[in-house]
C-alpha cells in the first residue's frame, strides 16, 4: 500500500488502518485468530492499528498487545479514552484524574511503552478542554505518548481544541476520527474541510456503514441483523432511506464490475483529506476481501454517480451513534422552564 503522511505529524500510515472493535467478547473472541488477522494485515502492508480501553472492557488492548508482540516496531499504534472503564463513574471521561490512569491502564495491556496516537474517543462536555489538553500535553513531554487525537468531535469543537492549544502553548490534536461512508457524509460539510485548515490526518471508522455497504442487508432480504448491531443502531439498521440508496448502489457496483464492499472502501479513501480507513474484519475471510480493495480506484462517472445517489454533505436516514450534542440529549436544554413559556 502507498503510504500516507497523518496530518502534519509526519508519521506515515497506510490508507487502511486496522480497526479491532472486534477482538474480544463482542466479536472474535479466539485470541489465536485475532493474532492471525494482525498478522495478515501487516503482511498485506497496513501498519496502523487502532484500538480502544473500552473494547471489551481492556480485551482488545491485550489481544492486540500480545499480536504485536517483536513486530511493535512496524506498527503505528492507536488507542482511545474516555468510555466507562467499569461502574466507577470516575473511571471514564476525560477528567486529568481518569486520563493519567487510563493511559497507564492501555500502556499494560498493550504492553507497550509508548502509544503513537492516543485519542479522546466522545466528547466530554462535563470536563474543560483545558483540562484534557493540559493533561494530555503532559503525556507527549513524558515520552508515554506520541501524538494526540480526537474522535466524534464536532467541526466547532476541533477549532475551540486549536484555540486553546495556541494560546496556552498545549500539544495539539494532530488528528479526528469521525464516521465516513457513501451513507454517512455529514461532516464533507464542515468536519473535513476544518481538519484540512488545521492539518490534522483524519482516519475515519465504519467506511461500511456497520455492514450495511457489503450488499448483505437488501430491503427484500431476510438476513438477520446481529444482536450486536440491534443494541448500539437499532434506527440505523432498519432505516428505510438507507435501504432505497442501497438498492441504487447494488446495480452501481455490479456495473463497475466491483463487490459492494470495494466500492464503499474506495470511495472513503478517495476523499483528499480522508488519511486511513478504518476495517474492522472479524474473520480472516473479511479482511481478504478488504486487502484486495486495496487497489481498487473509482473514476469520475462512478463517483458521480456516488453522488446522485447519496449527496455530497449529506447523512442518509439517522444514526445511533457518534457525536451528539447535549440538547439533543436532553430536552431541558432546549426549552425554556414552564413558567417562562407561560409567561411569554
Amino acid at each position: 500500500m502507498k503510504m500516507r503522511t497523518l496530518g502534519r505529524t509526519g508519521i506515515r500510515v497506510s490508507p487502511y488502518c486496522l480497526g479491532t472493535m472486534m477482538f474480544g467478547p463482542a466479536g472474535n473472541p479466539d485470541p489465536d485468530d485475532c493474532r492471525r488477522i494482525v498478522d495478515r494485515a501487516l503482511d498485506g502492508g497496513i501498519n496502523f492499528i487502532d484500538t480502544s480501553d473500552v473494547y471489551g472492557g481492556g480485551e482488545a488492548e491485550t489481544i492486540v498487545g500480545k499480536a504485536i508482540r517483536g513486530r511493535r516496531d512496524e506498527v503505528v499504534l492507536a488507542t482511545k479514552f474516555t468510555g466507562p472503564m467499569g461502574e466507577d463513574p470516575n473511571r471514564r471521561g476525560a477528567s486529568r484524574r481518569w486520563i493519567v490512569t487510563a493511559v497507564e491502564e492501555s500502556l499494560r495491556r498493550l504492553d507497550v511503552d509508548h502509544i503513537d496516537l492516543y485519542q479522546i474517543h466522545h466528547f466530554d462536555p462535563e470536563t474543560d478542554l483545558d483540562e484534557t489538553l493540559s493533561a494530555l500535553t503532559d503525556l507527549v513531554t513524558s515520552g508515554k505518548v506520541r501524538a494526540i487525537g480526537s474522535s466524534n468531535f464536532p467541526a466547532s469543537t476541533i477549532v475551540e481544541s486549536q484555540w486553546i492549544s495556541e494560546r496556552r502553548g498545549f500539544a495539539r490534536l494532530r488528528t479526528e476520527q469521525p464516521t465516513y461512508s457513501i451513507l454517512a457524509r455529514g461532516i464533507e460539510r464542515e468536519v473535513l474541510p476544518v481538519c484540512g485548515e488545521y492539518g490534522m490526518g483524519v482516519l475515519t471508522w465504519s467506511p461500511l456503514s456497520w455492514g450495511l455497504l457489503t450488499g448483505r442487508y437488501r430491503r427484500d432480504q431476510q438476513t438477520p441483523v446481529t444482536a450486536g448491531r440491534m443494541a448500539y443502531g437499532p434506527r440505523h439498521m432498519t432505516d428505510p432511506h438507507k435501504f432505497d440508496a442501497i438498492e441504487e448502489l447494488v446495480p452501481l457496483a455490479e456495473s463497475a464490475g466491483l463487490p459492494m464492499t470495494h466500492l464503499a472502501m474506495a470511495f472513503v479513501v478517495a476523499h483528499p483529506q480522508v488519511t486511513s480507513a478504518i476495517i474492522g474484519p472479524r474473520t480472516l475471510e473479511q479482511l481478504e476481501d478488504l486487502l484486495d480493495a486495496a487497489e481498487t480506484r473509482l473514476d469520475d462517472d462512478v463517483l458521480d454517480c456516488i453522488d446522485r445517489i447519496a449527496p455530497p454533505g449529506t447523512d442518509i436516514g439517522v444514526m445511533d451513534v457518534g457525536h451528539r450534542p447535549p440538547a439533543i440529549e436532553d430536552a431541558g436544554l432546549r426549552r425554556r422552564p414552564a413558567a417562562d413559556r407561560s409567561a411569554a
